[in-house]
């Protein structure tokens, strides 16, 4: 259970980091977001960010193997680091739709599941 936990709050986490990372590309198409200067779009991603750290930092907390959880600290990093990926990935698709996969990215995509494969392989 742990584990499901772990991943879920991983899942929300990378889903705020996408957007205060790369949804301000899109804010542009807001007419009053024009209107911003920098300072003023890095205090809104800054904003999202927070929601970010509200669920990574319980994800890890929980899903540490020395507070109890299933995962070593590098096998937590590995699977942050492939749902990014994973988030990123429908969140360019669904957001940026002038965004195209190709089988370079697909190849990648594999080599991430590789990855994970072997950072659990005992």
């Amino acid at each position: 259970m742990k584990a499901l936990a772990t991943i879920g709050l991983l899942v929300l986490s990378n889903t705020f980091m996408v957007v205060a990372w790369y949804g301000h590309l899109k804010f542009h198409e807001w007419k009053w977001f024009n209107k911003l200067g920098l300072i003023s779009i890095v205090l809104i991603s800054w904003g999202i960010a927070l929601f970010e750290y509200m669920f990574q930092v319980p994800a890890n907390k929980i899903g540490f193997r020395e507070n109890g959880g299933p995962f070593s600290l590098i096998q937590l990093k590995v699977i942050q680091e492939v749902i990014t990926l994973v988030v990123f990935a429908i969140f360019t698709l669904v957001v940026f739709k002038t965004e195209t996969f190709r089988a370079n990215h697909i190849i990648s995509f594999i080599f991430l599941i590789l990855a994970v494969y072997f950072m659990f392989k005992k």
